[in-house]
C-alpha cells in the first residue's frame, strides 16, 4: 500500500501560470500580504507534510475501523482527534476565511490547493472541515452581527465544527417536502424533527457542533418558498461566551456505508425532549436561498474530491505499476522479463489517470481564480463577469470531475490486477470512497439539469457562449506554434469547442424540457471534456514556453505530452456525446414504468 505525496510542483505550475496567482495577488483585499509564488510554496511545503505524515497514515486505519457509536456519543477513528487538533493548530481550518474573525485572508486559489491535499491523503478527514466552511459561509453572507460574532471566530479557527442539515427520508434532493417544524419562542425557535445522512453530525473533536438546519415555521407557505435556515447549537451558548446546557439534538444512529468509514453519516434527533433551541439566520422562508450559499461552496469542495481521490489512486497505480515485474516486452520471446509499466495497455491506462486528474486540477484552480476575481476585484462590473463564470462551472466542477474521479480510481484497481481487488492494496478503498462523491451535496443528474436547464436559460447562454468563444481563441493561438504536439492538441481542442458550441445550440432551441433533461447528464460531460482540454491546451502553451529557455526539461515535456495525449485519446469522446444529445430523449422516455 503506497503512501500519499502531495503533488505540489503541478500545483505550482498550474496557479502561477493558468490560475492567475499575479492577478489575484495584485487585487486591492491581498494588498498587505505580499502574496507570490513564495508564499504560495511555503504554505504547499507546510500543507503537503501535513497532509503526507499526519492525515495520509491515519487513511487506512480510518477505512478498518470507522466511526462508532458509543454511550457517549460518536467516536472517531484512533488517531482523528490527535490529527485535527494538529490541522486546527496549524491554522490551516481559516487558512482561505476573513482576516475579519480571525481566518487567515489567502486567496481561494491557494486554500483550493490545500484541500486538495486534504481530502487526497484522507477523504473522511477533510469531510469535517468540508462542511464547516460551507456552514461558515452561510453565516457570514446571511447572518446577524451577533450570529457572525458569536460564532464565525470559533468555526473558522476549528475550534467548533459546522454541519449542514438538509436531508430528511421523506427529502432527499426535494427540499419542498421537508417537515422539519421551528416553533417561536421569544427570540429564538424550538425545533423538532431528524435528519438524515448528515456528514460528522456527531464527534467528540471539538466541544461544540453549530448545526444549520433547515424547518418550516407554523404559518409558513407550502413548497421551498416555506423553507427557513436555523442555527442550532449542540451546547448552548451562555451570555460570556461559554458553553452551557446540551442542547436537544442528538445523533441516534451512524450509517454501515459502503466507504469513508471513518466520516459518521448521523442521523439527528432535533426535539426528542423539550424541541432543540435554533436561531433563525435571516429572513423567514429564504432557508432555500441561503442554503445553496452552503452547497455552492459544498459542490465545488466536492469536486474537488473527484480530483483527489483520482490523484491518489493515479499515485498508487503508478508505483505499482514501477514495481511489479510480469511478462516481457511486446514482440519478445525471450529475455528478461519487465515491470507493467513497459506495456501498452498499462501505459494506456495510466495516462488516461495522469492526464485527466491534470485536467481537472486546471480547471479547478482556475475557477477557485474567478472566484476570487468574483469576490474581490474592485470593479463590480468585472465581479460580475466572474461570478458568472463561476455560477457556470460549479456544476461542471462537481459533475464532470466526480463521474471521472470514479472512473480512474476504477481505473487504479485495474492496474493493480487481480491485487487491485485485495483491500490490502488500497486500490479498493480509493473506489468505494470516490463512490459517494457523485451522490451526495446533489448528484450528477442535478448538476446536469443545474448546467442544461437553469445556468443556460437564465442568460439564454450568454456566459455559456463568452466561455465557448474564450476557448476557440485558444484553440487559434495554438495554430501559431510550431510541433506535432501543438497541431495535435489544436486539432482536438478545436473539434471538442466545435461539439460543445452545437450542443449549446441544439439544447437552448430545444422546447422539450424532457429532451433536454434525458440528455443533460451527456452535456455535462461533453462541457466537462472539452474545459479540461481548454485548460490543458494552456498547460501546453506555457509549457513550451518554459522549454524554449531550458528551464525544468522533464516536467514541461511530459506536461505537452499529457496535453497531447488528453488531445488525441480524450477530446475525441465529445463527438460521441454531441451525437447522443441530438439524438435526443424519444428512446429514453419511450418505456413505460411497467416495460422496464
Amino acid at each position: 500500500m503506497t503512501t500519499y505525496s502531495a503533488p505540489t510542483r503541478d500545483m505550482q505550475f498550474v496557479i502561477n501560470e493558468l490560475a492567475g496567482l499575479a492577478e489575484v495577488a495584485a487585487l486591492p483585499a491581498f494588498a498587505e500580504q505580499e502574496i507570490g509564488p513564495g508564499l504560495l510554496e511555503a504554505v504547499l511545503e507546510e500543507a503537503a507534510k501535513l497532509a503526507t505524515e499526519v492525515l495520509a497514515p491515519l487513511n487506512k486505519v480510518g477505512d478498518i475501523q470507522g466511526a462508532r457509536m458509543s454511550p457517549q456519543g460518536v467516536i472517531p477513528a484512533d488517531g482523528f482527534a490527535e490529527a485535527y487538533q494538529q490541522f486546527v493548530e496549524g491554522g490551516w481550518n481559516g487558512i482561505g476565511c476573513s482576516t475579519e474573525f480571525g481566518g487567515q485572508g489567502l486567496p481561494e486559489i491557494i486554500n483550493t490547493a490545500t484541500q486538495e491535499m486534504w481530502n487526497s491523503a484522507n477523504m473522511s478527514f477533510a469531510l469535517c472541515p468540508l462542511l464547516n466552511a460551507g456552514a461558515i459561509e452561510a453565516i457570514r453572507h446571511a447572518g446577524s452581527a451577533e450570529q457572525k460574532a458569536l460564532y464565525l471566530p470559533k468555526m473558522i479557527s476549528g475550534e467548533w465544527t459546522g454541519t449542514m442539515n438538509l436531508t430528511e427520508s421523506q427529502a432527499g434532493s426535494d427540499l419542498s417536502a421537508v417537515r422539519t417544524r421551528a416553533v417561536p419562542e421569544g427570540d429564538h425557535y424550538r425545533l423538532f424533527g431528524q435528519k438524515i445522512f448528515i456528514t460528522w453530525g456527531e464527534h467528540n473533536m471539538t466541544p461544540n457542533t453549530v448545526h444549520l438546519v433547515l424547518a418550516r415555521t407554523p404559518d409558513a407557505p407550502e413548497g421551498v418558498k416555506g423553507i427557513s435556515l436555523f442555527i442550532v447549537p449542540k451546547f448552548l451558548i451562555n451570555p460570556d461566551g461559554s458553553l452551557g446546557a446540551r442542547n436537544d439534538v442528538n445523533a441516534v444512529s451512524i450509517e454501515h456505508k459502503l466507504g469513508i468509514h471513518a466520516s459518521p453519516t448521523c442521523v439527528m434527533a432535533f426535539g426528542d425532549q423539550d424541541g432543540a433551541v435554533g436561531y433563525r439566520v435571516g429572513e423567514e422562508n429564504k432557508g432555500l436561498v441561503y442554503m445553496f450559499i452552503m452547497m455552492n461552496e459544498a459542490r465545488f469542495k466536492v469536486g474537488l474530491q473527484g480530483l483527489a481521490i483520482a490523484k491518489r489512486a493515479y499515485q498508487a497505480a503508478r508505483e505499482y505499476a514501477r514495481d511489479r515485474v510480469q511478462g516481457r516486452p511486446v514482440g519478445a520471446k525471450s529475455g528478461e522479463r519487465v515491470t507493467i509499466i513497459h506495456h501498452p495497455d498499462v501505459r494506456r491506462m495510466l495516462m488516461l489517470m495522469k492526464s485527466q486528474n491534470e485536467a481537472m486540477r486546471a480547471l479547478a484552480y482556475v475557477v477557485a481564480g474567478y472566484m476570487d476575481l468574483a469576490r474581490y476585484h474592485p470593479d463590480a462590473a468585472i465581479r460580475k463577469i466572474h461570478q458568472a463564470r463561476v455560477d457556470l462551472l460549479i456544476p461542471v466542477v462537481k459533475g464532470w470531475f466526480t463521474e471521472i474521479g470514479i472512473e480512474i480510481a476504477s481505473l487504479g484497481v485495474q492496474v493493480h490486477g487481480g491485487m487491485g481487488f485485495i483491500e490490502e492494496t488500497g486500490a479498493c478503498q480509493h473506489l468505494r470512497d470516490s463512490r459517494i462523491t457523485t451522490i451526495y451535496e446533489g448528484t450528477t443528474g442535478i448538476q446536469a439539469a443545474d448546467l442544461a436547464g437553469r445556468k443556460l436559460s437564465m442568460d439564454q447562454g450568454a456566459a455559456m457562449r463568452a466561455l465557448i468563444t474564450e476557448m476557440g481563441e485558444v484553440a487559434e493561438q495554438l495554430g501559431q506554434a510550431p510541433g506535432d504536439d501543438m497541431a495535435a492538441i489544436r486539432t482536438g481542442l478545436g473539434e471538442g469547442v466545435r461539439a460543445l458550441a452545437e450542443a449549446t445550440q441544439w439544447i437552448l432551441d430545444t422546447r422539450d424540457a424532457n429532451a433536454v433533461m434525458a440528455v443533460s447528464v451527456d452535456y455535462l460531460m461533453l462541457a466537462g471534456t472539452v474545459c479540461g482540454g481548454w485548460q490543458m491546451a494552456r498547460a501546453a502553451q506555457a509549457a513550451q514556453r518554459k522549454l524554449r529557455v531550458g528551464e525544468d526539461l522533464l516536467f514541461h515535456e511530459a506536461k505537452l505530452v499529457s496535453a497531447r495525449f488528453y488531445a488525441e485519446h480524450v477530446l475525441p469522446k465529445t463527438a460521441a456525446l454531441l451525437i447522443s444529445i441530438r439524438n435526443g430523449g424519444v428512446s429514453i422516455m419511450a418505456l413505460t414504468a411497467e416495460q422496464f
